[in-house]
């Protein structure tokens, strides 16, 4: 074996992403998750990297997260802050709640991890628990304004990440003060708040200027792309899936590129430089989509192994037999020269779901060992391993202790010591090996269509409410395109709608529908689709139909904080 075949290449792939939460003319953010996770995850991940100068990563951006990363930048600036939980945080003791501004702070300020997120701090518990007894005894309205000041801190308080928590005094006099938080205080913790949050995106640039980190994007409002293009390609994984009633997204691929091209186009506009490769929603992948990749000459995607593997099997090849491996770049011909990369689930899924439960140094130890059982094995052919490991990279570290300090200090400390494993970039792997791309390139016939979550696209399509929604958003495109078409509208009021129909076309929207999602988050979701859809209609000047005053969701299952795991932070 040459010495450029020993060890292996790990590609670490942390996707960032929250949808459109601005909602009406005033552009009101509906939920808080983007500032919480720039507050807590983004920051600290950005500082996880500083701290590691032989760290290397893709760092994944969805454009309509920056974008509203940025509303809120400007929101602190100017001093007119917009996010209602921001706005009552920063506001003067004398101005008493209103009935709504209680419930807005009794709902939405307990969720959080309650296991790393409130026990540890024993005045946040007496806080819930004083909440819990109220409601078991039907006495909200007794909580005084007070209580609610000190438990709109402590939320905020639990939101911070863990380097602004060891390099902010103010944090550590807030903890260590406990309750009554005055006026000033709140301020101050305010004003932090935004010196945070204004510095995320800054950090990122620097990081891959430094050639550190490599940024990538995602279509810009997170489109599910295999379905925009073609409803029927859901069936390639699943051909017993029921679909809508509507037999395809009109203009679903001219859509698709409309996303790509809004995308590179802002990331160049932030970043200096458009970026190489593309993260599917979702992973989510199918000869449409590549196709679309191709003609914006993307050099790379990437997906999950089941879609690998499916891809492999209507092939009549098997993963890991004779020459077929996961641990390489495939290239599906003629329909692009586009190369896809496919994550090893099982090590992604260690992260996400089972090292939180690890000591966080053992977990990085024992994350190290599996990759020295493949550098020892590579792959069958014997060439050097690229190793695609990609997962949410927000979501996951509430429910690590310390927001996942111990485990990613470790974990890059111990990786980037590693004589065996490089830790790369998909940029860096191609510009490497771009003079012998076609010998260290497989080949596929076609991609069967599919994503990271079971290999299939059934968690946003197949079930009656799923199928429903997307029949609503084909009705909504239709009198798009009729509106476009009859000459009445402005450039203005085009472009205007052209940009709320994106916001329609995401993938959130599908992906809460269904019975394995919590009650209320679901619900919320299902309101905010529909006043999106009502919202696009209004830009129409058309009356808003009747039936999007009817709720699609069926109440949903899931317990909080399990089903809803990957999403929004609840």
């Amino acid at each position: 074996m040459s010495a450029r075949q020993e060890g292996i290449d790990l590609v670490l792939v942390w996707h960032m992403h929250q949808p459109e939460y601005r909602v009406g003319a005033e552009r009101t953010p509906r939920m808080p998750w983007v500032y919480l996770h720039a507050l807590k995850d983004y920051s600290d991940m950005a500082a996880h990297l500083e701290a590691q100068p032989r760290a290397r990563a893709v760092v994944n951006f969805v454009p309509i997260l920056l974008e509203q990363l940025d509303d809120y930048v400007q929101q602190f600036a100017a001093g007119t802050l917009r996010d209602p939980l921001l706005q009552l945080l920063g506001r003067s003791d004398a101005v008493p709640f209103t009935a709504e501004e209680r419930a807005l702070v009794l709902n939405q300020c307990f969720h959080a991890n309650h296991t790393h997120m409130v026990a540890p701090f024993a005045p946040y518990r007496r806080l819930r628990d004083l909440a819990q007894a109220a409601e078991t005894h039907d006495a909200a309205g007794y909580l005084s304004d007070r209580f609610l000041y000190d438990l709109l801190t402590w939320y905020h308080l639990s939101w911070t990440g863990e380097f602004v928590r060891r390099e902010a005094a103010l944090v550590k006099e807030l903890m260590t003060f406990g309750s009554g938080f005055t006026f000033t205080q709140r301020q101050a913790l305010l004003e932090l708040i935004g010196r945070v949050i204004t510095r995320v995106a800054a950090a990122f640039r620097r990081l891959e200027e430094s050639g550190r980190v490599e940024l990538s994007t995602t279509p810009y409002f997170h489109p599910l792309g295999p379905l925009l293009v073609d409803f029927g390609c859901a069936r390639q994984a699943r051909p017993d899936l029921p679909l809508p009633q509507s037999p395809r997204y009109p203009g679903g691929a001219e859509r698709l590129d409309w996303h790509i091209a809004a995308a590179l186009a802002e990331h160049a506009r932030r970043f200096g430089r458009a970026p190489t490769g593309l993260w599917p929603a979702e992973g989510a992948v199918s000869d449409g989509l590549l196709q679309a990749a191709g003609r914006a000459r993307l050099a790379w995607i990437a997906s999950g192994q089941q879609v690998l593997r499916n891809s492999l099997r209507r092939a009549g090849r098997d993963l890991g037999v004779e020459k077929d491996c996961l641990y390489r770049p495939y290239r599906v011909r003629p329909l692009a020269d586009t190369l896809c990369f496919f994550r090893d689930d099982r090590l992604s899924d260690l992260i996400g779901f089972v090292y939180r439960n690890w000591d966080g140094g053992h977990a990085a130890d024992h994350f190290v060992q599996e990759l020295e059982q493949i550098a020892a094995h590579g792959c069958p052919d014997g060439r050097r391993p690229v190793v695609s490991v990609i997962l949410d990279g927000e979501n996951a570290w509430e429910y690590y202790p310390y927001n996942g300090y111990y485990f990613l200090s470790a974990l890059y400390e111990k990786l980037g010591d590693h004589p065996r494993i490089r830790m790369r970039t998909y940029r860096d792997w191609i510009a490497e090996h771009q003079p012998n791309l076609p010998a260290d390139v497989d080949s596929l016939p076609a991609l069967v269509a599919g994503s990271w979550v079971y290999g299939d696209l059934t968690t946003w399509i197949g079930a009656p409410d799923k199928n429903a929604a997307w029949d609503l958003l084909v009705a909504a495109k239709q009198a798009y395109d009729t509106a476009v078409a009859s000459g009445r509208l402005t450039p203005g009021e085009v472009a205007a709608a052209g940009r709320q129909l994106g916001v329609c076309e995401s993938s959130d929207w599908f992906w809460w529908f269904g019975d394995d999602n919590p009650a209320q988050a679901v619900a919320g979701f299902d309101r905010l689709y529909r006043d999106n859809l009502a919202q696009l209609y209004a830009l129409l000047h058309l009356p808003v139909p009747e039936n999007l005053a009817r709720p699609l969701s069926r109440g949903g299952g899931a317990q909080e904080g399990t089903g809803a795991m990957r999403r929004a932070g609840s």
